[in-house]
């Protein structure tokens, strides 16, 4: 009985129990196939259908190939909104791709009064603490703040030599930005005035590595032009400009349309300053000029706000009254004019009295015709020899106490406008003031108007024809880096730099062709260059690199005695290594001992199409943080010297 009762309770214990567990399974299949169907759900929505699901009790399993770390991080999380994350297994896999491309490095290089700041993105194997003492070093000293950051990616091609070029670029600027790349450097700055502009853009623009692309933003501050000054001539050659000043943008464009209208042809251009007399300037020289027009001719000249308008003799005298009588009651205030209608010279048997002086090419001065006083022809003469050089003078002019009380000053003004040009001729009559010659100054013209209104006054009648040729340019007429290398290919066509047997000593014969080469380089500028030295391949390899490194260091050395200071040329041995010619004969030998002077330019840029925008977008997508972005250069324009080499021999053992 008691056996019954045990058993009885034991099955139904054991029922209970089958019962638990079908029951705690279906509940069990139940959560998975909800989970299931919830994470899948969600991963459809998330537009994330590469992604397979699979429960297994509590846990979900996520399988499937992600195409980036991104996704494979989105798909985890897009899981764990439907169950708890602790439950979501993740066993996906990520698709290979390709290196993610390198950002595109750049630095901003911005110096003023308080030192220099470095702000941007460089390689990781920029050695940053040379970098900064390199720059303190071209700088004098000044505080250099390194901002700089760097990731790991390999070295662009041209990146150390845009580099290498903007430091050298910052020792020449007192304030500038500098942005640099691998492929180009842009450079805006501020210079004392216009002529010094020219020359640091040209110095800037001829130190430029080959291949890199420079853009250059030099502003000048506006002079003060004193008297402000604008002289436009018109007669039977055509119209022109001998000077033109204007003090906005917006005048400029007023006084060109109006010269323009009037009969001027081709490029002409007003100089921007300071000093203005009135607001309304280019209104008044505009109707200044289209009086000039309307009479036909004669010449307009500004002295701040006098007005000196000469009409030609042949102009009709009603022609004249109404055009200068329409002017006077429209011009702008504070402006002043005098009209004046030349009238034929009366016949007379009396020579007309000249000073006349002749500048020469070599700077010769020749001074002929008549002073007023022996204290003119002094003061004449001392201001010619303090002008031109004292051994350059030579003073013919005569005596004449008749010429006018004026007439010292006019020769005086008159010869400090000859010294402005390079040879011409200078003729001063009682009625005229008449200087032609040729300049390198392109503002020359300009410059001599103003200097003779401000000392003679509007009303004095001038001729101008100054040409300028860019020959006579001192900046303008530099040769190239490719120039100079080619100059200096043609001296080592047909001489040799020879030395002594097994010596780095260079033979007595050689001083000619290196003083030749040395009259090349001192033209040249800062221009990059190597002297390469070279040996044929008899001797032991180590001999002969050592023995082409003093011969190119001792071609240095005598360029250094004739004062090529260039402190970018220098000197490299390269042994045997790199014959030109056959080893195995005399004249081959020959050939490949030899000097070569070599442009140092920066190996070619190939395209780069990445930015740095783009890799941070791949590395968002990888789900890793990008790099801080520095600032990147526009408006770049490309200078490319040639990329040859100058080769001629030497004697060699």
């Amino acid at each position: 009985m008691r056996i019954s009762t045990l058993a009885i309770n034991a099955t139904a214990f054991a029922v209970g129990l089958g019962l638990c567990y079908v029951a705690a399974g279906f509940a069990v299949n139940v959560i998975e196939d909800n989970s299931e169907r919830g994470v899948r759900r969600a991963l459809d929505q998330a537009a994330l259908p590469w992604a397979e699901v699979e429960a297994e009790g509590l846990q979900v399993r996520l399988h499937g190939t992600a195409p980036t770390e991104a996704q494979r991080f989105k798909a985890v999380s897009t899981a764990a909104t439907v169950v708890d994350a602790a439950r979501v297994i993740d066993k996906m896999d990520i698709l290979a791709t390709k290196g993610i491309a390198p950002p595109r490095f750049s630095i901003e290089m911005l110096r003023n009064d308080a030192g220099v700041s470095l702000i941007g993105l460089v390689p990781a194997t920029t050695n940053r603490t040379e970098l900064v003492a390199e720059l303190r070093s071209q700088l004098g000293g000044a505080t250099v703040a390194d901002l700089l950051e760097s990731a790991d990616y390999p070295t662009p091609d041209g990146w150390d030599s845009a580099v290498d070029y903007a430091i050298d670029a910052m020792a020449q600027l007192k304030r500038a930005k500098i942005s640099v790349a691998a492929d180009q450097v842009a450079i805006t700055a501020t210079s004392e005035s216009a002529e010094a502009r020219r020359k640091l853009e040209a110095q800037l623009a001829r130190s430029a590595p080959n291949g890199l692309r420079l853009a250059l933003a030099i502003s000048a501050p506006r002079p003060v032009i004193t008297p402000f000054t604008l002289r436009f001539i018109k007669d039977s050659t055509g119209a022109r400009f001998d000077a033109c000043s204007a003090d906005t943008p917006e005048s400029r464009a007023e006084i060109l349309q109006a010269a323009s209208a009037a009969g001027l042809e081709g490029k002409a251009d007003c100089t921007l300053g300071l000093g203005v007399p009135s607001p309304n300037w280019g209104s008044a020289v505009a109707q200044s000029i289209a009086t000039l027009a309307e009479i036909g001719g004669g010449s307009l000249t500004f002295a701040d706000a006098d007005i000196t308008l000469v009409a030609p003799q042949d102009t009709e005298q009603a022609v004249f009254d109404r055009a200068i009588g329409h002017l006077e009651n429209t011009l702008p205030d504070v402006f002043s004019l005098n009209a004046v209608l030349q009238r034929p010279k009366a016949n007379t048997a009396s020579e007309t009295p000249e000073f006349v002086a002749t500048l020469s090419p070599e700077g010769l001065l020749q001074m002929r015709g008549r002073l007023r006083s022996e204290l003119g022809r002094s003061t004449a003469e001392t201001f010619a020899k303090a002008r031109f050089g004292a051994a350059k003078v030579y003073n013919g002019a005569r005596l004449d106490q008749n010429l006018p009380a004026e007439w010292p000053v006019r020769v005086l003004a008159g010869l400090g406008a000859l010294a402005q040009l390079s040879n011409g001729a200078l003729v001063v009559s009682p009625d005229q003031i008449s200087i032609s010659g040729n300049t390198g100054n392109s503002d020359a013209s300009a410059e001599i108007s103003r200097m003779l209104v401000d000392k003679l006054g509007d009303a004095q009648r001038l001729e101008i024809n100054v040409t300028y040729q860019e020959a006579l340019d001192p900046v303008a007429s530099l040769p190239t880096a490719a120039e100079c290398e080619s100059q200096i290919t043609e001296i080592l066509k047909t001489r040799k730099i020879n030395f002594e047997p097994g010596s780095s000593t260079p033979v007595a014969e050689a001083g000619p062709v290196l003083d030749d080469i040395a009259d090349v380089l001192k033209t040249c500028g800062d221009i990059k260059f190597e002297i390469g030295g070279h040996t044929d391949s008899q001797g032991r390899e180590e001999m002969n690199q050592q023995l082409s490194q003093a011969r190119a260091q001792a071609v240095l050395g005598e360029l250094r005695v004739r004062r090529v200071l260039n402190p970018n040329i220098t000197a490299m041995g390269y042994g045997e290594a790199a014959p030109i010619a056959d080893n195995g004969t005399e004249d081959g030998r020959e050939t490949n001992r030899r000097i070569e002077f070599k442009l140092i330019t920066p190996a070619p840029i190939p395209e780069v199409a990445n930015t740095l925008e783009s890799a941070e977008q791949d590395l968002l997508d990888q789900g890793a943080a990008p790099q801080p972005q520095a600032a990147d250069t526009t408006d770049a324009q490309t200078l490319a010297p040639e990329d040859a080499g100058a080769e001629q021999g030497s004697n060699d053992e």
